[in-house]
């Protein structure tokens, strides 16, 4: 039971840090690149990125907290003795393999996360600056 709650935070701060980007970064860098018209043609055929875009802020927050749970997780957290056995000829045990993409997964929807926070709040501020 304790995986398959690690496994959900998991899943759900990609799919928070992929939520940011769509609904926040990719219209923002589509409309600072001059495409404001694909921008309208996404939000016309998937109108819920609005309600998103409305409340990005929220999104925002919920994303960093279920990546900071994550984060907790995966690195801070005194994990409990699982018994993973060793397979003839195999160098590492499940266990292993499933915490190094467990990591990958994680470092790569942080990145995605803050990339999202860069073009959501900063790039506009940092253009407008260089004009």
């Amino acid at each position: 039971m304790n995986t398959r709650k690690n496994d959900f935070i998991s899943i759900l701060s990609l799919f928070t840090s992929v939520s940011t980007l769509l609904c926040c970064a990719l219209p923002a860098l589509l409309v600072v690149l001059g495409l404001g018209a694909v921008v309208a043609g996404i939000v016309s055929d998937v109108p819920f990125l609005i309600a998103l875009s409305q409340n990005k802020e929220w999104v925002f927050v919920f994303a960093f907290l279920i990546m900071g749970i994550n984060f907790y997780l995966l690195y801070f957290r005194k994990k409990k003795q699982i018994s993973c056995e060793y397979v003839p000829g195999k160098k590492e045990t499940a266990c292993e393999v499933a915490s190094r993409w467990s990591k990958v997964i994680l470092w790569i929807s942080f990145s995605l996360l803050i990339i999202g926070f860069f073009v959501s709040y900063l790039l506009i501020p940092i253009l407008r600056a260089f004009e």
